[in-house]
């Protein structure tokens, strides 16, 4: 029986759903060696967040390996150390009260757009409907720091995707599922832009805040 925190939220069964979305982005081909990262506010618990630990892959890690930590990034619970990013994820929990999961990710066709610089546009309908804009570049730098998760908020705004410039992407959402639901929809627009891009320096793009949208087709 796993630890309780709050009358409807079981630790044990939550860790268990963060090692199985981590396990779908290697299967999704949206991470590898011990790239990316997860983590999910504990609901009902002021200051308490689950994340990933540091230097695991995926499909070594158990779920019992998944740290409890503060908004400090001090370790609450487990034998591990957390993400070397985890300071990133407490910066967007502290600026984005309605965030409640975070993943970050390396995949291919976003790296490809956070290389050129450009942000991933409004290709694709799916992927406006998660991340509520065109996902923007944050410049590259080093990304264990506090520091760079204040930078990277002021970049990501009010949407819910940024690419990290030569790095990755991060999502956020209400929940893990939505926010792992933004991950694939921006990679799946990053490649349509990739292949678009190809053929036409001015391809079709929607805007978000012209659609009239307020849930996913």
């Amino acid at each position: 029986m796993g630890t309780t925190l709050g009358p409807s939220f079981d630790l044990a069964v939550t860790k268990r759903e963060i090692l199985d979305y981590c396990l779908r982005s290697m299967e999704y081909g949206l991470n590898f060696n011990t790239q990316g990262n997860i983590s999910l506010r504990v609901p009902g618990v002021e200051d308490r967040f689950l994340i990933t630990p540091t230097d695991l892959e995926y499909d070594r890690m158990r779920a019992e390996d998944i740290v409890l930590v503060n908004g400090d990034s001090e370790v609450i619970e487990g034998e591990l150390q957390p993400s070397s990013e985890v300071t990133v994820h407490m910066a967007v929990y502290r600026r984005r009260a309605d965030v409640n999961a975070i993943v970050h990710t390396e995949p291919v066709y976003s790296n490809v757009w956070g290389v050129v610089g450009e942000p991933i546009r409004g290709t694709l309908v799916n992927m406006l409907n998660y991340s509520k804009g065109d996902v923007p570049i944050m410049p590259f730098a080093i990304s264990n720091s506090t520091e760079f998760g204040e930078r990277m908020c002021d970049v990501l705004g009010g949407v819910n995707a940024v690419v990290w410039a030569n790095h990755g992407l991060l999502t956020v959402g209400d929940n893990l599922r939505d926010a792992f639901k933004t991950s694939v929809a921006v990679e799946s627009a990053a490649k349509v832009q990739t292949f678009a891009r190809a053929i036409t320096d001015s391809p079709i793009v929607l805007e978000w805040d012209k659609l009239g949208l307020d849930h996913a087709l």
